[in-house]
Order: structure tokens, then C-alpha cells, then sequence
């Protein structure tokens, strides 16, 4: 699986889903924002048409992830673990490798930006630049050799780095390695369908988005338990189909005073405010600060004839 240096953008990442789908390989990773380092170590290989795959978090507590096929078992040492149908790895660097590639250039422009070098290989470069506002840019290097991804930069509106995944070791094998031949018999948690996590059924809520960024939409919306407090809010899910922001709406207590608050992981950031109106309303997700405020700010009650 070689790479030819005249490919158009949108070959190279068809060519990168095919290797990620095809390839028996190991990547460690560091993903920086803000400072902080998180390594990962990510394994992927196939046994008798079954596709198998771990990541794990190798500082800090334990955390890891398992997919064999379409079901996804999650472990984190602060709870117990379980298993979800239809459930993908978390973050952009694994979505992009396994969503169809034509909701992403709908809402972004595919330019191959030259060759570069990432772990000693030559990488074949293409940027991911947003059609809209409120979007992120992407930068991602693709191995020459076999279109493996190795390197992702998230790019904010001054093309600044939020967030980056680098591979700094990886290892390609004919074969499945032994972890990957262990999950093939591993005992792991049932799996269940998200129906089955969050009984609530999808249903209209009495809120409304007055203004999303071009290309988001809303694709669920139902009531959620917020982790710890367990308090019942109504929940919002917008997507572009590559990135996934989350709404949570609730009314405030009688005592909260308005106000806006604002926190920032890597590339995600959350918004949290409280209106003149006293409803509480916090946005998360993957998009720049301005844009969440702006969808935050945006919510309003639902028109009704």
C-alpha cells in the first residue's frame, strides 16, 4: 500500500481509512493542548475477519477502551466498566479514520499541502481547511508508505495548534500481535445499546437553537442525569457529522445570579451561563470558544403554532 506523490487530497484519506481498516499495527501517541502531555498507545489487527482494537491512557489512572466489531467496552479505574453497541472510540483522530469522507468535504476543503517527515517516515501532508466560521481547521500526515495517519493538528481561525496528536513510535506486523490475539477470548462487560444506558425516549424538548454554524444540526435531543449530581436536564445533541457538540438546558435556581463561565481542554471548550431568563444552559464540544458561546447565547424557547 504505497502512496504515489501526484494522489489528490481526497485519495490520500481514502487511502488512510484503508490502511487504519487494514493494517495489524501499534501507534503510541502524545496528544498536547495547553501544555499538558497525555500519551496513548493504540493497537489495531484482525483475527479470522474480526477486527479487534485497544487503546489505553498510559499515565495517570487507568484508562482504556476495547472494540471488537461494532462493540465498544470502556474501563476507567473511577468505575466500573461497560460495553456499548454501535459505539465508536473517543476523539477526531480515530472518527476520522472510519466516518465517510463525504460529510467532511462538505464542510471543509481537501488541499494536499506537500511532504514532511513524522517518526523518520516521509509523510504525505493535507490540510482540512473549514468552508464555514465557527469551524476548526485540521492538518494530518499521512505515511507515505502505507497512509497510516501519524500526526493531527488542530488548527484554530489564525491557523494557531489547540490541539495535537503525535505518533511517536509504531510498529506494523504481519501478524495480529499477543494483545490482540488476548481480546479475541477476553470475558468483557454485556453489551448495550444506548436505548438501554439512557431509557428516555428521543423527544421535543421546549428548547430551540437560534443560531448554529453552517453544516450543524440537531440529531437528538431527550433528558439526560448529568454525572455526580444526577440532577434531570434536557439534552441537546448537534453535529456536522465530524464533530459533536453537546447542550445541556436547565432552570436555574432561584438565587442564581446571570453569568458566563468558560473552560478549555485542548480543543474542546465548555460555556456555561445563566440568562436573564435563569435557565442554565452549558455547550461542549470540539469547536472553538466564540462558537459555543454563540450557540449558548443562541438558546431559546421553542416556537409553538
Amino acid at each position: 500500500m504505497t502512496m504515489a506523490e501526484n494522489e489528490s487530497a481526497e485519495a490520500l484519506l481514502q487511502r488512510m481509512q484503508q490502511a487504519y481498516q487494514q493494517l495489524n499495527f501499534e501507534l503510541t501517541l502524545v496528544e498536547s493542548g495547553q501544555g499538558q502531555l497525555e500519551p496513548k498507545r493504540l493497537t489495531r489487527g484482525h483475527i479470522d475477519g474480526q477486527v479487534f482494537t485497544h487503546l489505553t491512557h498510559l499515565n495517570g489512572r487507568p484508562r482504556e477502551f476495547v472494540q471488537r466489531d461494532d462493540e465498544t467496552s470502556f474501563f476507567d479505574a473511577s468505575h466500573g466498566g461497560y460495553t456499548l453497541k454501535d459505539a465508536t472510540l473517543p476523539g477526531l483522530f480515530h472518527r476520522l479514520q472510519l466516518m465517510p469522507l463525504a460529510p467532511v468535504l462538505t464542510h471543509y476543503d481537501a488541499v494536499v499541502a506537500g511532504r514532511s517527515r513524522v517518526l523518520g517516515r516521509v509523510a504525505q501532508v493535507v490540510r482540512l481547511a473549514p468552508r464555514a466560521e465557527g469551524y476548526y481547521g485540521y492538518i494530518l500526515w499521512l505515511d507515505q508508505e502505507t497512509g497510516l495517519l501519524l500526526k493531527l493538528d488542530t488548527l484554530d481561525q489564525d491557523a494557531g495548534v489547540v490541539e495535537q496528536s503525535l505518533g511517536v513510535a509504531l510498529r506494523i506486523s504481519e501478524e495480529p500481535s499477543a494483545l490482540i490475539r488476548e481480546l479475541k477470548t477476553a470475558a468483557l462487560p454485556p453489551a448495550m445499546s444506548v436505548a438501554e444506558v439512557y431509557p428516555a425516549p428521543q423527544q421535543v424538548l421546549p428548547w430551540q437553537t437560534g443560531w448554529l454554524p453552517e453544516g450543524f444540526e440537531l440529531r437528538s435531543e431527550d433528558k439526560h442525569k448529568l454525572p455526580v449530581t444526577e440532577r434531570l436536564v434536557d439534552y441537546l445533541m448537534l453535529s456536522n457529522g465530524l464533530v459533536d457538540v453537546s447542550v445541556y438546558v436547565a432552570e436555574a435556581g432561584a438565587n442564581t445570579e446571570p453569568h458566563q463561565q468558560l473552560v478549555r481542554q485542548g480543543a474542546t471548550h465548555l460555556v456555561s451561563l445563566v440568562n436573564p431568563a435563569r435557565v442554565e444552559i452549558t455547550v461542549v464540544g470540539a469547536i472553538p470558544a466564540d462558537t459555543a458561546r454563540r450557540i449558548a447565547e443562541s438558546i431559546e424557547p421553542r416556537n409553538t403554532p
